[in-house]
């Protein structure tokens, strides 16, 4: 939400969404952060960052290391993570499909839920090959560029997804028109192939296809992909072989988690 829309909202509390991006600007990969580096990525006042370092330390959000004057994740960010993926029991539900498509394949295949204008990875599975994609539980990806991200919208109401093309469109008015086009191209992908694709889009060597679904039960959408190196799995195999198994696994989570 823009600090424009946030102050017009009196339900909006700005003290917790300022505690929430501070643990959000930790990046993968990344141990320390100090005050100035959060203060520096979430455009804090330090001595903002500095109160609410020291609450979520308090927490056990964050924890301070001496030896180096810096921050890290605490282990209650990991007590929460658990909790979170536990109530994602498509997971479960999805995981010997995933893992016979990823045999089958020779590929990735990953299930991922929205992170803000990103996806984020809560399962991933990979077939034999010696040369996979470097995905894993946890990691972001982006949502114009890959196929799970346009399975993704392609899965959602029309009501849904036009708030979410504003925010895309408010995040780079410039580029905006060719993302449309490209999302576009997905939603009519999605039509006449029964799937979105990525090829070469997210990256150059990479090509991928993906199914969004409503797991039903309170779960909000989500989205299945399979992809790997080109050299690996070709454009041609995934919508000749794959795509077909793919569909039908994904039709069977389609509301797995009731009403």
């Amino acid at each position: 939400m823009e600090d424009g829309d946030a102050k017009e909202d009196r339900h909006f509390v700005t003290a917790l969404a300022r505690g929430l991006e501070v643990l959000a600007c930790f990046k993968r990969g990344e141990t320390f952060l100090a005050n100035h580096d959060i203060a520096e990525r979430c455009r804090l006042p330090r001595s903002t960052v500095s109160r609410l370092t020291y609450t979520l330390t308090k927490l056990g959000y964050l924890h301070f290391v001496e030896e180096v004057g810096k921050y890290r994740l605490g282990t209650q960010l990991v007590a929460l993570s658990t909790v979170a993926l536990g109530g994602l029991d498509v997971r479960q539900i999805a995981r010997t499909a995933m893992r016979d498509l990823a045999n089958f394949s020779s590929a990735t295949v990953g299930l991922a839920v929205r992170d803000r204008l990103s996806m984020r990875y809560v399962e991933c599975l990979r077939g034999p090959a010696a040369i996979s994609l470097n995905i894993d539980v946890g990691v972001r990806m982006s949502m114009v560029r890959s196929s799970i991200g346009r399975a993704y919208i392609a899965a959602l109401t029309e009501a849904e997804r036009a708030p979410l093309f504003e925010e895309l469109r408010m995040l780079d008015p410039l580029a905006w028109p060719k993302v449309r086009a490209n999302l576009d191209k997905a939603m009519e992908d999605q039509a006449t192939l029964g799937c979105c694709c990525s090829f070469g889009d997210w990256q150059e060597n990479v090509s991928a296809i993906a199914v969004g679904f409503r797991p039903g039960g309170g779960v909000p959408p989500m989205a299945i992909n399979c992809g790997a190196p080109t050299v690996i799995t070709s454009p041609e195999f995934l919508l000749e072989q794959v795509r077909p198994r793919l569909i039908e696994m994904v039709r069977r989570l389609d509301g797995v988690m009731g009403a």
